[in-house]
């Protein structure tokens, strides 16, 4: 169990760092940290959810049995992922707070921030991105046990159908890149729009009545 875990603690804080640090330092780019920082985070999110797609696709074609066929890469791909919702909360502070320092809430022209402006930002982050955190410490504190220990090996196929809900997130994380830069005039924009409702639609709303027809088959 703790290989994948320890695979996933490398991969993708190690990406998040690589993506960064040559946004920042390749000459064509030399972006300033802020904008390194969020889209670094949200290609860390997209490489996330199409590995968790392409495995989630890879288990559910594999199982024909809905309930009792396997396939180990859905035990081991829940505990690699383990470490990207850890990893996730810290990135989405991380763009909060570079966010919040570009509004100028920050010390003056780079100065020292005011005592307390920390804990602030982290009270603000909090408050702004209380859902998602709270996933977060779901994912990692309720369904990773009950998927690893609790299923006992049943359900395989449901589980990888669930993780296809990811196909979505690449396109949701494009938008925002895409709305970050102010280009939501151009045609990239429209069609990433269309392409993130179908796979919204598909992978996330009938996602979960193909299921019951599956099991009631």
């Amino acid at each position: 169990m703790l290989t994948p875990m320890v695979a996933g603690g490398v991969v993708f804080p190690g990406l998040f760092l690589l993506s960064k640090n040559t946004l920042q330092r390749l000459p064509q780019l030399r972006w300033e940290e802020a904008d390194a920082v969020i889209v670094s985070a949200r290609l860390v999110s997209s490489v996330q959810a199409v590995m968790a797609s392409t495995a989630g696709y890879i288990v559910s074609t594999s199982c024909k049995h809905v309930i009792d066929d396997q396939h180990w890469l859905s035990s081991a791909y829940t505990q690699f992922a383990v470490p990207y919702f850890i990893y996730d909360i810290y990135a989405m502070f991380l763009c909060h707070w570079h966010k919040h320092q570009v509004k100028g809430h920050g010390g003056d022209e780079g100065g020292p921030r005011a005592p307390g402006s920390t804990w602030a930002v982290a009270r603000g982050y909090l408050h702004k991105e209380f859902l998602m955190v709270l996933h977060h410490a779901v994912m990692v504190l309720v369904c990773f046990p009950l998927s690893v220990v609790w299923r006992q090996g049943k359900g395989d196929f449901f589980l990888g159908c669930l993780l296809m809900a990811e196909v979505s997130t690449p396109f949701v994380c494009l938008g925002k890149i895409l709305i970050q830069y102010k280009q939501q005039h151009t045609v990239l924009h429209k069609v990433n729009g269309a392409l993130m409702l179908i796979s919204f639609l598909c992978c996330r709303v009938l996602l979960f009545p193909y299921l019951y027809w599956a099991y009631g088959r």
